[in-house]
């Protein structure tokens, strides 16, 4: 890969206020200008490979996935903040607490959970104020927020603290894009004290978490909920996580789960809005079930046009905008010789939105997702990540989005003014404002 056309130290410097604020238009004018697959380069720090090739995304997520580590970016720069868990660590360590945590998202645990969910849920959605506009975002991050919370601990009665913790995490990640994005300034970052003032958050949010589990321990409890199975969760040896790692993992599922979630609901919600057409299919799919069923399952399954809503609106706002990878080998791709520690950027987002592979790649399609269709699609389609490392709560993600957009919709109907939704490019892909307004169906 050392004859990739390659974007110089000095282009990105030139661009670096652009960059800070939004990467991705300037990833976009080198897609066009470079070809699929381009190197930057980032002086000190070596280089980068960008890539929206589907044949070398499948290649190291998939195919080859075992000769390729999640990079640095997040085994060492996001750890520090939300520590090692799940998404942040490899090999063995990731493989270990992988089979630990994976059953505790299997369906027939999910199932367990619905209720839980679809309470929170209900509860999120009565905060709408009808008929005036409101801001979306907020709202569907307090209440994908308040699911976890929900779900992990089966307790109503933490709210203050989990505004707390969900504070604390933001603050972390902004302290993180700017490393991220400002590699140049990291040493004036330590200097002035930004890098520690924001690990000291993380540690408070770890100290709440830690006394809302010493209260589960000293109450005996059993909840049957996403905490019980961390603590049940066993080692071959016999022996449980320790404290440490338990925090990590929680932690990381507060973070992961919540915020993906939210930016999805949210840029789907918009789409809705916009589209009248297909959100009155939508509506008329929701009108016809029972939402007072017991079987929530049977209900989240028969929304499938709802779900079709949520996948292409991931499409076009992929959550995950762009995964990263090591090459912890050489390897070879198409004639491609790639070398040991070949830092590679998978960009889902221009994936996603290449014509080379979707028609009328930028329009709302939800019928493009209808079972007949999307088996067309998986070598292009990377929500939820692909292989081993694909996200295990991407089952829990789907059934709280569908009972969300379809509780929404039974009560309201969506409009908006608006013709685009400004995107933040984070750890995850945001919006910066949904304004949406909703007017009561009834």
């Amino acid at each position: 890969m050392k004859n990739l056309p390659t974007v110089s130290r000095y282009e990105v410097f030139k661009n670096r206020k652009k960059i800070v604020k939004n990467p991705l238009p300037f990833h976009h004018e080198n897609y066009e200008r470079l070809g699929e697959t381009f190197k930057i380069n980032l002086g000190l720090m070596g280089s980068a490979v960008f890539t929206r090739d589907p044949g070398l995304i499948k290649h190291i997520l998939q195919k080859q996935h075992k000769k390729y580590y999640k990079s640095p970016l997040q085994t060492k720069d996001l750890a520090k903040y939300i520590g090692h868990g799940l998404l942040t660590s490899n090999g063995e360590h990731w493989r270990v607490h992988r089979r630990m945590i994976q059953p505790a998202f299997h369906k027939k645990k999910l199932v367990g959970l619905l209720g839980i969910m679809k309470t929170a849920i209900q509860k999120e959605i009565s905060a709408i104020k009808p008929n005036s506009v409101q801001n979306v975002f907020p709202l569907m991050s307090d209440l994908a927020f308040q699911v976890v919370a929900q779900s992990l601990f089966s307790r109503d009665d933490i709210q203050n603290q989990m505004i707390t913790l969900q504070k604390l995490t933001e603050v972390s990640q902004n302290m993180l894009i700017k490393e991220m994005r400002q590699p140049f300034l990291k040493w004036w970052f330590a200097i002035n004290g930004e890098i520690k003032k924001n690990l000291t958050a993380g540690e408070k949010g770890r100290d709440l978490l830690n006394v809302i589990i010493e209260e589960r321990l000293r109450s005996g409890d059993e909840k049957d909920d996403l905490l019980d199975m961390l603590l049940r969760a066993k080692y071959e040896d016999g022996t449980h996580m320790l404290r440490k790692q338990l925090l990590d993992e929680v932690l990381i599922l507060f973070t992961a789960g919540h915020e993906t979630t939210a930016n999805a609901l949210s840029f789907t919600l918009f789409l809705l809005a916009k589209n009248q057409k297909n959100q009155e299919k939508a509506y008329q799919e929701v009108s016809r079930l029972d939402f007072d069923s017991e079987d929530i399952m049977n209900t989240i399954s028969s929304l499938t046009y709802v779900k079709q809503c949520i996948e292409e609106g991931m499409r076009l706002y992929p959550p995950v905008y762009i995964m990263d990878r090591m090459a912890i080998d050489d390897d070879k791709y198409e004639g491609w010789h790639i070398a040991k520690n070949t830092m590679i950027l998978a960009s889902i987002y221009e994936l996603h939105r290449s014509p080379s592979f979707w028609k009328e790649p930028n329009s709302y399609i939800p019928e493009r997702f209808n079972i007949e269709n999307k088996k067309d699609f998986s070598d292009y389609y990377y929500p939820f990540g692909a292989g081993p490392r694909m996200c295990v709560g991407n089952s829990f993600a789907i059934y709280e989005m569908v009972l969300t957009v379809a509780e929404i919709l039974k009560k309201y109907k969506l409009k908006t003014n608006k013709e685009s939704v400004e995107i933040n490019p984070m750890i995850s892909l945001k919006p910066k404002a949904v304004p949406l307004m909703f007017i009561p169906r009834n």
